[in-house]
Order: C-alpha cells, then structure tokens, then sequence
C-alpha cells in the first residue's frame, strides 16, 4: 500500500496526530505527512504511506495556497489567536482600499523572520521550546515568495483574504508584518490549506470518508498512487537495456539514443518508467556529466 493520502485535517490536532489517525484506519506500519500545519490550521494535509514516505520532499517543495482570517488591532506572541495578547490598538478605523492596498504590497519575494512558536531547532531545540521558556533568539531573515495574494472579505477587526506562496511561508507572520505595516498589529485568527500544488481541498477525505471507502477498491478521490501523486512531474521511459541500470540506482547517459527536451533537462524530478509504463524511479537531469542521476528507485 505505498500511497499518497489527500487529508482534510481537522482543526486543534496537531499534524502528526493527523498521520497517527491515517496510519490507524488504513493499519499500515510507515505514514509521514509533507507539511506541517499547526494545531489551529484545518485543510489539506498529504499523508505518504509505505515506500511513497520517500517522496515526501517533492511534495513538500510544491506551492501552497491558504484562506486565512485576520484579527486587526491585537498582535500575540504566536502570531495566533493561540497566544497572549502583546499589543492592542486603541482603535482600528482602515477602509478597504487602503487595506488592500496593503495587502497587494506583500505580493512578489519577501523576508520573513521565522516565529519563536515554530518547529525551526536553533542548536538542536525546537523554538517553541525555548519560547515557552521565555527564551528570545536571533532568527535568519528567510526568503519566501507570495505569488497571489487577494482580499475576500472585510468585516473590521475581522478581514479574510487568499493567498498562493512558495514553501516556507509563515501565514501568521505575514498576518503580524501586515497588521505592523498598518501600524495597528494584528494576528492570525484562522486558517485554512486550500491547496498543495496541483492538490485541491475539495479531492481530501476527511477521517470519516477514509474509514468507509475501499482503499483497494476502483480508483476515488483523495487516494493516490506514487505515480499518479506525481503526475505534475514530466516522465521518461526508457528502454529494456536501460532497465538493469535504474533496478541499480545507476545513471543513464544521455546520448543519440536518449535525447530529453528542455522540459525534461530543467524539471526537479522526473518519473523514470519501464517501456510498458511501470513506475521506477524519479530522477534528475545532471547538465554537468550529461546523466539523468536516479535519486529516489522503487523498481
């Protein structure tokens, strides 16, 4: 059963806790998720099982898309409606233009400083640990992407919006720089992953629909295998006398007889499949040596 899982998670469990559930109804020994979101975070959760555990990075790296509600005029110390309030305006009196227009000013590449409340180690201790102890450290600035950024609903204190971003993005950090940049502070009040890639909230299955589904059964939403999970990812078959190279894990040279387009030459991963189709491997274009390196095999 090496499957990929599109979960809804529920709210006020933690990301683990989801794959835990997963594992229990689909009894299978290895699960490992592909992103974390917090406990108060609901929405789509990919849940590796098996031998598909050892894609999780490709689909971590994929873009994801949020709907998230703010609180204007209180910042926490978690950026969430979970924390102390730090911080409260006086008044909070922003009409919707110049709201947006905010808003629209965090579109593009961005510098976010990771939140102490954050699974990040500094010197192998989560910060939430050190945070819970009243412990301040210096964080990196990081580079993230916000590629769409829109304003659904405004309804002060309470302001909804949508978000498109890069891996990494700290949604209530970017609540806590926008209410900064209002100067009347704000936190993250709730929040929902609407998307992972080319994953979409409304193919996820709740708890309830993975208990009653057959998992063995024709195919159904939300229940992927390896190959169908990746198939954003160009593919490349190969022929018989390549076959015993990739079963290796060795690379294939590229020559007259396995000419790649650009597509293939520039992609993060490609799925590696026999002349009948089977999937093999996913591996990668080296422009260096001129190989396609096998990085992940499961023939």
């Amino acid at each position: 059963m090496d499957l990929i899982i599109a979960f809804n998670k529920p709210k006020d469990i933690t990301s683990q806790d989801a794959v835990t559930k997963v594992k229990k109804i689909l009894k299978v020994k290895k699960a490992g998720h592909t992103g974390t979101l917090d406990p108060m975070a609901k929405g789509l959760l990919l849940v590796c099982l098996n031998r598909a555990t050892r894609l999780a990075p490709y689909f971590s790296s994929l873009d994801k898309e949020y709907r998230a509600v703010m609180k204007l005029g209180e910042a926490t110390d978690t950026q969430d409606a979970y924390g102390k309030t730090i911080s409260r305006a006086d008044r909070v009196e922003i009409d919707k233009s110049a709201l947006e227009e905010t808003i629209k000013s965090f579109k593009g590449k961005i510098l976010q400083q990771p939140p102490m409340f954050s699974a990040l180690k500094h010197e192998g201790t989560p910060l939430y640990k050190l945070a819970r102890k009243g412990i301040e450290v210096e964080r990196k600035l990081r580079e993230t992407t916000i590629y769409e950024i829109e304003l659904l609903n405004v309804n002060i204190p309470f302001v909804n919006f949508r978000v498109v971003c890069s891996k990494g993005t700290y949604i209530r950090t970017l609540c806590d720089d926008i209410g900064r940049k209002l100067g009347v502070g704000a936190h993250l009040f709730e929040l929902e992953r609407s998307a992972v890639g080319p994953f979409k909230i409304d193919d996820g299955l709740t708890a309830g629909e993975l208990e009653n589904i057959d998992i063995n059964g024709p195919a159904c939403k939300g229940v992927y295998t390896m190959d169908q999970a990746l198939s954003w990812m160009p593919e490349l078959k190969i022929d018989e006398e390549m076959l015993k190279a990739v079963a290796h894990g060795n690379p294939i040279r590229v020559d007259n007889a396995l000419k790649l387009s650009d597509e293939l030459k520039t992609a993060k991963g490609i799925r590696i499949k026999s002349p009948a189709g089977e999937f093999l491997a996913v591996g990668s274009y080296s422009a260096e040596k001129n190989i396609i390196k096998m990085d992940v095999v499961f023939a």
